[in-house]
């Protein structure tokens, strides 16, 4: 007995974090290793130089010393743990996977927005929805909210649970913790304007990381449209081949014009990028759809990570 806790501790740890974030359970904001990571950003943002030269050098050092120190602290914590016994290690190490991804509360929001919607809400979808895009949402009509929220459903099945996931599956805790901090620093400061320098090392790692995870969540959209109601697979082929490479991300347009060429519908960021042929108006009951994709895409994505671990251990032995 104890030696099945001690060679398959890590997949207690994954499926433990997984009923966690199904059952709603979220850590105070205090206690959250996400938001200490945010804290660590906030402070070397603070610091930091935002000039050419400056902020490329201070970036450069902030995109591989937050990520590292944050990995490091994980190691040394399953080192610890697993000293103390493989179940301390366990219940731990669930509690803190569990803090670097999310589905039940993408859910959460997503179908927030949507019931919103369909009581013709708009003033408190536009509050909604400001912890689910980073645009201004201030002008946005019912449709563009819908088409946004869908977009941002088929984006973070990436950078929510699939891109975690995998990490934890190669390198463990500290390869999702490391993740995590990477995509934070992504999210803080890496994009234009005031962060033009500062964060452009952040954002190029992000974009790096995201590689694997986003095709293959793509990968995996397509297979879902091919099982789901209202979703067509010859669509999200099609137009996921067309459009991928429409958004300023490397990653994004796959996920995102997948889902668009699935539902028939035409998702758009205005003034940036137009995913998919308007054959349809956008409606509510596309943001069901889209969270269907999402939870087929987190099952299958999670047997896949279980068989990398599978792989990774039986060559290890």
């Amino acid at each position: 007995m104890a030696l099945l806790w001690l060679d398959y501790a890590d997949l207690w740890v994954l499926g433990l974090a997984v009923l966690l974030d199904l059952a709603g359970r979220e850590l105070p904001a205090r206690l959250h290793p996400t938001v200490w990571i945010g804290k660590t950003v906030a402070l070397a943002d603070r610091i930091s130089p935002k000039g050419r030269v400056g902020g490329l050098i201070a970036g450069g050092l902030i995109a591989l010393l937050i990520p590292g120190l944050w990995a490091a602290a994980a190691w040394f914590a399953v080192q610890g743990l697993q000293g103390v016994h493989s179940v301390a290690y366990i219940l731990v190490g669930a509690v803190w996977l569990k803090s670097t991804f999310s589905v039940r509360m993408l859910h959460g929001v997503a179908g927030s927005v949507r019931d919103r919607l369909l009581r013709g809400d708009v003033a408190s979808v536009r509050q909604e929805m400001r912890s689910l895009v980073s645009r201004d949402v201030s002008a946005l009509t019912a449709e563009q909210m819908t088409a946004a929220t869908v977009e941002s459903v088929s984006e973070n099945t990436t950078d929510s649970f699939i891109g975690p996931w995998l990490a934890f599956a190669l390198f463990g805790l500290p390869g999702a913790v490391a993740y995590r901090a990477v995509n934070t620093l992504d999210s803080m400061i890496g994009y234009h304007g005031k962060y033009e320098y500062l964060g452009k090392a952040s954002a190029r790692l992000d974009d790096l990381l995201n590689l694997a995870p986003a095709r293959l969540s793509a990968l995996l959209l397509l297979a879902g449209s091919a099982l789901l109601p209202g979703q067509r697979l010859a669509g999200a082929w099609r137009i996921m081949w067309r459009d991928h490479g429409r958004t300023a991300s490397p990653n994004a347009g796959w996920t995102m014009s997948g889902m668009a060429g699935a539902l028939g519908v035409e998702l758009e960021k205005v003034g940036h990028y137009r995913l998919g042929d308007p054959t349809r108006p956008l409606e509510p009951a596309d943001i069901t759809r889209a969270v269907q994709s999402m939870y087929l895409i987190a099952a299958l994505g999670l047997v896949i990570a279980v068989g990398i671990w599978y792989v990774k251990h039986a060559i290890l032995q």
